[in-house]
């Protein structure tokens, strides 16, 4: 069984390069380093009959350089001879706002709580990380969506 990751600059999860019919994507989030066939990947992985053990090998090496515990969002493409591929993404811009802001959590009432002030640059920090899985052609729109993402968490975006 091939566990090769994907290509990581791949277009849409719909088109590969393999040939082969895929069978069904699977999105998951998973601790970077941390994947361990159980209770989380077992049911997702399982029902396509894709080998557990051998997705968690995969992936804790291809994340090997990530800080440990970091939810990694990753798209698995589940071929019908039971094979695989996958994709990891960057962090959720809402667990990068909640490191910026050394918050545990967001605000209870976005809009009428703020939580914690984060600079400009902090944002437009994250949002270069995030530039790559987000839906913006230039680092200033980019930027627009990660303010508003920390603004409904409840976190105020001061210049």
């Amino acid at each position: 069984m091939s566990a090769a990751p994907a290509d990581k600059k791949s277009s849409k999860p719909g088109v590969k390069k393999s040939g082969k019919p895929v069978k069904a994507y699977v999105k998951l989030q998973v601790p970077a380093g941390q994947a361990a066939p159980g209770q989380s990947l077992g049911p997702a992985l399982g029902q396509h009959g894709l080998n557990m053990a051998e997705f968690c090998k995969a992936f804790n090496d291809a994340t090997k350089d990530q800080p440990q515990g970091v939810p990694i969002p990753v798209v698995i493409a589940a071929y019908a001879d039971r094979t695989f591929t996958f994709t990891t993404k960057t962090p959720p811009a809402s667990y990068l706002l909640r490191q910026a802001a050394k918050q545990d959590k967001g605000s209870k009432e976005p809009g009428r709580e703020i939580k914690a002030t984060l600079s400009r640059a902090k944002v437009r920090a994250i949002a270069a990380q995030k530039m790559e899985d987000l839906n913006a052609y230039d680092l200033e729109q980019a930027e627009k969506i990660i303010a508003g993402s920390a603004r409904s968490m409840g976190f105020e975006v001061a210049d």
